[in-house]
């Protein structure tokens, strides 16, 4: 962008109330969408994971596309980079279209591949090669998206409207799991979704990716970023901050962690170590993830009263406390409510990282290299603590030692609660000037 460019953005009037929750709402539909085409994979593994890797063992097979799965997050990192560069440099809108249709280019390919059986390995390298773009998607959305939604909301109630991606994120995945149940309960035998019918979701997945793209062309440029001084190079700005990178590693590092586990991998849980049926596991972590979505705007406006770091605290506390005993009591419940009060008690306490770890990050950094600052060292911890999670969780059981993962969420949330009792409070100290 040039210099009197700039400077005419910088004149831009300011966007009135109604633009802004037509901006919020606009970006908040697209991310769900993006996070629907991401979930729709781990709600329907246990569906398709003999056709792309076909072997007796059902262990086996959730091991191998849980692992794609993780070779997914791997790319999270380039994408958080890349988008946030772009987002940086040529608007929040622009990188938050380009990362939609990403997506829905995943999902197609998905969808529309052939089987092991018809083309051999080409089948799971196609499978690769989707979750790889998608991965490269998703990296770019979370922290463009973070950042748009942070810089879109009013100062005083900052907690409450960024708090939306993550009720939009859990959303994705809710519906993903609630499709699941119709196409089990009501439409689908259980041989015709392992033969065809866990296509449809993919093929949706698509569909919706593109009404998104639409609806995000109507979004406003935030003011922040109008006002910024666009930089060359975001990264090597980005490099100077090494704290507050650290920072956000840090205080990932277990969020996502239990997240992941008390989210996707716990239908996966539910059947292969507590012995429950697919119907019922589904069914407990779609009523589960739909009171966790309504929680986070509560979450979130607690914030914007007594501050971002209590929460976090909390969180870090009780997640520390309680991971052993909610995850060694639900391997041994088989009851529907049982089995949904621990799961619940788990996202609540979750709940406390997931509805403002978002506006953190972004209150960490300077307008110019927001995206970036937000999006690449997020990724770098998700990859390696969040997409690891299913994988490492079943590769403990597969070696007979399945309560050691239990320890291993609860060490990786107990050094996030270091950085959080070490940091400031963002939301005293914020970096969002711009209103």
């Amino acid at each position: 962008m040039s210099s009197s460019t700039a400077e005419l953005a910088t004149r831009a009037p300011a966007i009135t109330a109604g633009q802004r929750l037509r901006s919020i709402f606009s970006g908040s539909i697209g991310n769900l969408v993006e996070w629907y085409d991401w979930y729709v994979y781990s709600a329907f593994s246990l569906y398709f994971a003999h056709v792309f890797f076909p072997a007796s063992d059902q262990t086996t097979q959730l091991l191998n596309t849980s692992g794609i799965f993780a070779v997914g997050f791997l790319m999270r990192p380039l994408g958080g980079w890349l988008l946030g560069t772009f987002a940086d440099r040529r608007g929040r809108k622009a990188a938050l279209l380009l990362s939609v249709f990403m997506m829905s280019l995943g999902s197609l390919i998905i969808g529309l591949s052939p089987g092991y059986a018809q083309i051999g390995v080409a089948a799971p390298i196609l499978l690769v090669l989707a979750r790889l773009l998608q991965g490269l998607s998703i990296g770019g959305e979370y922290g463009t998206s973070a950042t748009y939604l942070s810089e879109m909301a009013p100062r005083e109630s900052r907690g409450f409207w960024s708090s939306i991606q993550y009720v939009t994120l859990v959303a994705g995945q809710l519906i993903a799991l609630a499709l699941l149940v119709v196409l089990q309960q009501f439409l689908l035998s259980t041989e015709q979704l392992h033969d065809w019918g866990w296509r449809i979701p993919f093929l949706i997945g698509a569909l919706l990716a593109v009404i998104a793209v639409i609806i995000r062309r109507n979004m406003d440029e935030t003011a922040s970023f109008k006002k910024a001084k666009l930089l060359e190079s975001p990264l090597r700005t980005l490099m100077r901050h090494p704290r507050e990178v650290l920072t956000v590693i840090g205080l990932t590092m277990g969020g996502t962690l239990a997240f992941y586990t008390y989210t996707t991998y716990m239908q996966k849980f539910l059947v292969n170590s507590a012995g429950m049926s697919k119907a019922d596991a589904t069914s407990i972590s779609t009523a589960a993830l739909f009171v966790y979505a309504l929680l986070q705007p509560a979450f979130g406006a607690l914030s914007d009263r007594i501050g971002r770091r209590p929460l976090l605290i909390g969180f870090g506390e009780l997640g520390a406390l309680l991971t052993y005993p909610i995850l060694s009591t639900l391997k041994e419940v088989h009851d529907w409510w049982q089995a949904f009060g621990l799961i619940m008690t788990a996202l609540i306490i979750v709940s406390g990282y997931t509805s403002i770890n978002a506006v953190v990050k972004a209150e960490l950094f300077p307008t110019e290299i927001r995206a970036i600052g937000v999006g690449l060292p997020y990724a770098l911890a998700l990859s390696v603590f969040g997409g690891t999670a299913e994988y490492v969780a079943l590769w403990f059981k597969k070696i007979g030692h399945e309560d050691y993962f239990y320890w291993y969420v609860t060490a990786c949330i107990a050094c996030s609660l270091l950085v959080y009792i070490g940091m400031r409070d963002t939301r005293r100290h914020s970096r969002i000037v711009e209103d």
